[in-house]
Parts: structure tokens; sequence; C-alpha cells
């Protein structure tokens, strides 16, 4: 009877978790003419950047056919994680566009192709499991180059497109995604897609306007991630902002399909790189390891973007958080977190769940759907290797917003359980094992895993250079010495929390 209980128990937690992670985020890439520039040189380095980052939709560019779709399935998406499945693919003229996506929160229905004068464009149609939410996601690659020509041709794909979306339903959630290789917002072909005139048009989130090949919109370009030529690959440095994502006006009103203000990005790019190879030291937007993976990888860097699915929502909009071994005093290595919202009382019953990724200042937002306004909730912050942090006292959302500093005083965490680094007061690192205290196990990890030259994005790793060495283990035995522990409102031998979610009426 006890093991029926456990397996209900987890049971129940898997449904409540999927049910929380309702914001999901989508990728675009450039994976420059796959497989057939060197893949085998590559691939290491695209499983380096999904180890890292793992979206629940990537459509890609510049991919050959079935075999090309197949591999880079089977030996970067599933190698890095797993879970992902490939949408139907159609071999048009030129090279193409697939789709991957996660299996266990959307299927796939349909890949239509748009015939324009060069390549077609993809209305790739897949569904969210959930809430049932259909979303029509525009895969493109248009004319490249800076003529005149080039401008007029990029305009009458993006008539192509244009005539499709303009006959769909009102109130469609659709977005247009991929290589756009536009120059400007003052292009033809940009101004098309954002004319309102008619109902199929697209918005731009950034909403940038001018040339954007300057360095005041550094922090957006997407091409090129070298400054040298090699691999077929463009070169020149980050100066392009080639690669984007815009959307429908649905997904940018609220309710259904919900684009999260602030989540648009150019992954990888710091603001600091332009006209600079995105692996010149330092990157502080994820670090050296993955920012070579970028620079080698392809000549584009991805777009990302995060989006809500069926229900309204409480966010999170201001988190702070420091991990210690990741922070060097200035800036963090950036990573990914969870943050739990628990009531206020013995049990203190799980409510939510949401996946945080805090960037170099250790900042993030997160968004939740099972929380309630006015409601107090204990915050609790969980890191791969690093100690459960509970917020000091419960707090309440308020107008669907709370902000959070974990760094600014101990007395921002439950039983003063911080760290200080300078001015900052940071979560301690080193539980490897995640069972509330640094200890001779972790230490025996960390131990074991230099032993054998561990590398990669691993639990051993608590400092984020990708190798588990003597620092890490250096940072394990002191938090071992000074008996770093987890402390919450309740902890004796043998107690462990409630982890189903329970719903708030």
């Amino acid at each position: 009877m006890q093991s029926v209980v456990k397996i209900y128990l987890i049971s129940l937690f898997v449904v409540g978790f999927t049910y929380a992670q309702t914001q999901h985020t989508i990728m675009t890439y450039n994976i420059l003419n796959y497989p057939f520039t060197d893949t085998t040189a590559r691939n290491p380095h695209f499983r380096t950047i999904f180890e890292n980052i793992q979206p629940d939709i990537l459509v890609v560019q510049e991919i050959v056919n079935q075999a090309s779709v197949d591999s880079f399935l089977t030996k970067i998406l599933n190698k890095s994680a797993s879970g992902y499945a490939a949408g139907t693919f159609i071999n048009g003229p030129d090279l193409d566009r697939a789709i991957f996506y996660k299996s266990s929160i959307f299927t796939f229905i349909s890949n239509t192709p748009i015939a324009t004068p060069l390549r077609d464009i993809n209305e790739f149609k897949i569904k969210h499991l959930v809430s049932g939410d259909t979303l029509r996601i525009y895969g493109v690659h248009l004319k490249a180059n800076d003529t005149s020509e080039d401008s007029l041709q990029r305009a009458a794909e993006v008539d192509s497109l244009r005539k499709w979306t303009n006959a769909l339903p009102p109130n469609s959630n659709f977005i247009v995604l991929g290589d756009f290789n536009i120059y400007s917002s003052n292009e033809l072909a940009y101004q098309k897609l954002k004319n309102q005139s008619l109902p199929g048009y697209f918005i731009d989130p950034l909403n940038i306007t001018g040339t954007w090949n300057n360095g005041s919109y550094a922090q957006h370009h997407s091409q090129s991630t070298r400054t040298r030529s090699f691999g077929d690959g463009a070169a020149g440095g980050l100066d392009d902002r080639f690669d984007m994502i815009l959307m429908s006006q649905a997904i940018m009103n609220s309710g259904g399909i919900t684009f999260v203000p602030g989540t648009y990005q150019a992954y990888g790019n710091d603001g600091n790189h332009f006209n600079d190879s995105i692996n010149q030291p330092p990157n502080t937007a994820v670090g050296q390891a993955v920012a070579n993976a970028l620079h080698y990888a392809t000549d584009h860097l991805p777009v990302i973007a995060s989006f809500s699915f069926g229900s309204s929502y409480l966010e999170l909009t201001s988190f702070t958080a420091l991990i210690e071994a990741l922070y060097n005093g200035t800036n963090m290595i950036p990573d990914t977190v969870a943050v739990e919202l628990r009531t206020a009382s013995f049990p203190y019953s799980l409510i939510d769940q949401a996946k945080i990724y805090l960037n170099n200042s250790g900042q993030g937002t997160g968004i939740f759907y099972n929380a309630v306004n006015g409601i107090p909730y204990y915050l609790v912050l969980k890191h791969r290797n690093a100690i459960e942090t509970w917020s000091a006292t419960t707090l309440t959302f308020t107008n669907s917003a709370l902000t959070y500093d974990f760094t600014t005083s101990s007395s921002k965490a439950y039983g003063n359980n911080l760290k200080q680094i300078g001015t900052k007061w940071c979560i301690y690192s080193g539980d490897i094992n995640q069972d509330g205290i640094v200890d001779l196990q972790d230490l025996n990890s960390v131990y074991n895993a230099n032993i054998t030259g561990v590398t990669g994005y691993t639990v051993t790793d608590i400092t984020g250079d990708m190798f588990t060495e003597i620092g890490d283990l250096t940072k394990v035995f002191i938090n071992k010495f000074l008996a770093v522990e987890r402390k919450r409102p309740i902890d004796f031998p043998g107690f462990e929390l409630n982890n189903t979610y329970r719903k708030e009426q």
C-alpha cells in the first residue's frame, strides 16, 4: 500500500507541474547549411548550446533534407536533453526550414508551404496539449544581401505571406520568425509586415527604429557571431538584426496565447560585442563555454521569446538572486533556478513553480498560474547545486505582480541563510545531491567527478566554467566545514514537504 501511495503522489506532482508550466520558450535559429558544413566538428557546439537552453519549440533555417532533420533531432536535441520530436519536413526549393518541439507539451498538426518568388515560407501549426490552444508559426528565410533588387524581392516574399495571414479568422494566434535579412525599420518588407490596413499584420515587440546596424542596437544583433570567415559562414562580427520573432495582435493582447514581456532576446548577446566575435572575453550573458559554442556552431545567434498558453497569470516582475559559486563579486554566470510558491502554514503545500533564467546580474522574471492576489506565500528558490533558500517571510501578489531581491540583506532569507560577497548576499553553493545540507556526500561527488575528468554543464561544476576541478572542490569543502544547510519554517529528521500542487480557490 505504501508503494501505491508514493506512486500516486508522484503522479499528482507530475500532472500539477505540467499544468503550472504554461509559459514556454520559442526559438528561431539559422543553423548554417546543416549538415553539409563540417557537421562532425559543429555538433558538439550545438549540443553545448542546447544543454544550456532547451526551447519548447525550435524552428531552424538552412537545413538541407530529411536526413538532416533526423540527425539534428537525434545527435543534438535528444542528446542534450530528451523528449523532442520533429514536425513533418517538406523539401522545397533551396535550403529549408524545420520545426522541433517537446512532445510532452505540444502536438504537431501540419506543415503547409507558401510559395514565394524565392524560397517557400512554411506554416507550421502546433497545438498546446494542456490548454488546447493552436499556434500558427510562419518560418521564413528571406532573400539575402543589400541591393535595391534584394530589398524588393524580400518585399515580394512578404506579400505572399500577408496574402495568407490576411485571410486568417479574426483573433488568430500566429507568429513569424526566422532569418529576415532586413537591415532597417524603413525597409519595404518590414513595413509590409507591420502594415495594419489589413488584419494579418505583425507586431515587433522591440519596435526599434532606423538602421539597425549601429552600436546603440548592439544587444539585438544576431549576425555574425564571427569576425573571420570559416566554415561557409559570414564574418564581420555582430552588427545586424537579421533574426526576429514578430507576432499577431491577438498574441500581444492578454488571454489565450500571450507574449511574455521582457523575454525577447538574441541568446548569448550581452550588448558588448558590436562588430566583434561573440566569444571575445568576457561574455556576461552566457559565459565563455557557451559563447565559444555559439561562435563555432553557426554565424547566427538564436533568438528566443516566451509565451503563456491558456489561463491568466501572476508575475514575479523582478526577482534577484545570486548563486555564490557563480558570482565573482561583480557579475554572475547566468543560470536557471526554480522558484516555488508555498502556503504560509503547515504543511507548506506547493502551490506553483516557475523556472526563472537569472542573467549576469542575477535578475529574472517568473510567471505563476495557480497563485491568487492577496494570499500570502513563502517564496522558495531551488538551484541544481545550491542550498534551497526560503524567503524570510510570506509575500503577497498585488495587482498580479510581486518583486523580491535576496541580495540586499541576510534578513531576506529565512534564518538569515545567505553568504555575503562584497556588498551582495548570495545563495550558498555546494548541495550537489539536493538533500538540504552540504556534507561529505557532496564533497565525494565533486571529488570523484574531478578525478574522472567530468566536463560540461553538470551538477558537480558549481563554478559554472564547464569543468569539475579543484575550485569546485574548495567551495564545497568550505561550506561543509561551515555546516551550511537549508533553513525553513519547519525542519526535523525525516520531514518532507508536500510536493503535490494545491490549486488556490
